[in-house]
């Protein structure tokens, strides 16, 4: 029963199983990263707002997802305050893992090799994200 209370949606492993899917769980909780190109959040290309899929904190605008051409859906920032980072020394590389600041589940990695005007990357798993549309865009 470990519950991570530096995030303030604190929930048990058990808690979280109960409101994710499986991939969910292995993505968000166990640090998990999904198939390229299995997330339909890749052909998504109307306007709103990517959401984490735990916790449903808005993470990402969709004016700033791009094409990165790697596989996972890809956004050039984050909302502000609406994603945390820390190093990731797994896989024998070091890389800059995310994960959202509201429930500490990982969204995926970012990397310095993105558009401008900030040059960032966010390599992100759709199993950690859900999408809702703007208003009127279905």
């Amino acid at each position: 029963m470990t519950i991570r209370p530096e995030f303030p949606v604190a929930k048990t492993q058990d808690e979280w199983r109960q409101t994710l899917t499986e991939e969910q769980f292995r993505v968000l909780r166990e640090h998990g990263t999904e198939a390229a190109g299995t997330s339909p959040l890749n052909a998504e290309k109307r306007q709103g707002v990517y959401l984490c899929a735990g916790c449903g904190a808005p993470l990402f605008d969709a004016a700033a997802k791009f094409d990165s051409g790697c596989g996972w859906p890809s956004f050039s920032e984050s909302r502000p305050d609406a994603v945390g980072t820390s190093l990731d020394n797994s896989h024998f590389m070091v890389r800059t893992e995310t994960h959202c600041a509201k429930c500490g589940g990982h969204l995926g990695h970012v990397f310095p090799d993105g558009p401008g005007p900030h040059g960032q990357r966010f390599c992100m798993n759709g199993a950690a994200l859900s999408f809702s549309p703007k208003d009127g865009d279905s």
